[in-house]
């Protein structure tokens, strides 16, 4: 299999064209092919486009522990660069089918730029979901790694733990992010961002990614925690994203509708070793 791999602000996939898969892409598959030592490394793979009857592309995203993931920010970035790259769109706005919605992206200033319009962020438990009654998460406790935290729940399509800290880091994250990502509170598992509120218009983040954990960048996680930091009064609607991959800019609607624009690169084609993959079967 022939793949394409592409970054953005260092959130890495392999975008895996439709007609190059033979079989079933098995979650076995998808870890091997992930792995960064044993496969081709990446944090996901992006499979297609695939036939949609509600959008122009379908789209299907797995993260490196072979689970699906419903969004994803820097992923969508990266296939609708791909999709350019191939000549399969052009300057106009597309849509992209995902399990997480459809989405409406554009490519603004080639590679430098690429608009993705996310979708509305919800806080109700149970859209997210969150056990409990159903409510808005915003201000509620939840202990991790020996300490409480005051953390807000959302929903882009795919589920978010926001923490507002005054001080954050890599090794907070990747200490409580194991332990948050599978608290008996989220059901389906949850990614955790951690929040520090630079100005009315820039937040920080560090990220731990649900079936990924730790990693560099992520549009949906900046989309979630921009929201999460409007919402609370922390930040105006126009909020500068920084993560240690980048920047993402997020502009925030009345209604919490998400527009997202950042950058995506492509890296190379690598292809999968024949083999490889009769060793998988």
């Amino acid at each position: 299999m022939k793949f394409e791999k592409y970054h953005a602000l260092g959130n890495d996939y392999l975008v895996l064209p439709s007609e190059e898969l033979k079989g079933d892409l098995t979650e076995e598959a998808i870890r091997l092919i992930c792995h960064r030592n044993f496969g081709l490394g990446s944090d996901g793979i992006l499979l297609g486009p695939l036939p949609s009857d509600k959008a122009q592309f379908g789209l299907r995203i797995f993260n490196p522990d072979g689970s699906e993931a419903e969004k994803s920010g820097n992923g969508l970035r990266i296939f609708s660069l791909y999709l350019w790259d191939t000549g399969q769109v052009k300057d106009k706005p597309f849509t992209i089918d995902t399990m997480g919605g459809v989405v409406k992206s554009q490519i603004l200033d080639g590679p430098d730029k690429i608009s993705v319009e996310m979708g509305r962020v919800s806080f109700q438990s149970d859209r997210i979901p969150v056990t409990g009654e159903p409510r808005e998460v915003i201000g509620e406790r939840i202990e991790a790694g020996g300490q409480t935290f005051t953390y807000n729940a959302a929903t882009i399509g795919n589920p978010h733990c926001v923490i507002p800290l005054d001080d954050i880091s890599e090794e907070l994250a990747r200490r409580i992010g194991p332990e948050i990502e599978n608290h008996a509170n989220f059901p389906q598992r949850i990614n955790l961002q951690l929040l520090k509120a630079i100005d009315r218009n820039t937040i920080q983040i560090e990220i731990w990614e649900r079936g990924a954990g730790y990693t560099l960048a992520s549009g949906s996680s900046s989309s979630a925690a921009a929201a999460v930091a409007h919402k609370i009064g922390l930040c105006d609607r126009d909020i500068r994203v920084r993560m240690p991959g980048g920047e993402i800019e997020i502009q925030i609607s009345e209604d919490y509708d998400i527009h997202m624009s950042g950058p995506a690169t492509r890296v190379g084609t690598m292809v999968l070793d024949e083999k490889f993959l009769s060793g998988l079967a």
